[in-house]
């Protein structure tokens, strides 16, 4: 668990550091600053990819004799691994700001919303995912993918999940929305509807 908070947490280092982009792109998405094993590869695979819109995650297979069928789906079973990792630690973060921010709940209510939420986001990123770019090495065979989900997608789910956590507690439910925890909540969980 500590490995993948920590992988999470140096890809998304990495990313925040490498926002900036060359103004003349390499066409083919190859850059001498990526690579693997001695062979140029896709920045993504490299974990320099940045999209606002959606979180993404690199996965990996080593060459296998069970073939291109298995590496693939193991490179995919760990893309997902990392991305829902990625996300439930956004939103975690997002949900306990949200709770305390707006005042709702003891710290024991907190806990448990947050922990709903984050397996529910968790479902929806293993769920949803979907491949968006693949790469073979060349030199021996093993094959990256980089997965990727929509942050509307997650936000909404986490946002449906909260109102029903806090929906659960009658008295819980009227103080939220009391405190106009409503707004605050689309405010930390913006989505495009």
């Amino acid at each position: 668990m500590r490995r993948g908070i920590w992988l999470a947490l140096m890809m998304a280092a990495v990313t925040a550091m490498t926002g900036c982009g060359s103004k003349n792109p390499d066409p083919d998405g190859l850059q001498s600053e990526c690579t693997v094993e001695g062979q140029a590869a896709p920045r993504w695979v490299c974990g320099l990819h940045h999209d606002d819109a959606e979180y993404a995650a690199v996965g990996m297979a080593k060459k296998s004799k069970l073939g291109f069928g298995f590496m693939r789906e193991e490179a995919l079973a760990d893309a997902r691994a990392n991305l829902a990792q990625q996300a439930a630690l956004d939103v975690k973060a997002r949900t306990t700001k949200f709770a305390r921010s707006t005042g709702v709940g003891d710290a024991e209510t907190v806990e448990r919303v947050v922990e709903t939420v984050t397996k529910q986001v968790s479902r929806v990123t293993l769920h949803d995912a979907r491949q968006a770019a693949y790469w073979e090495n060349p030199a021996n065979g093993d094959v990256y993918l980089l997965v990727k989900v929509a942050k509307d997608k997650l936000y909404e789910t986490a946002k449906e999940a909260v109102k029903s956590s806090f929906g659960n507690d009658e008295a819980l439910w009227q103080q939220m929305q009391a405190k106009g925890a409503l707004e605050a909540l689309d405010e930390e969980f913006p989505t495009g509807r």
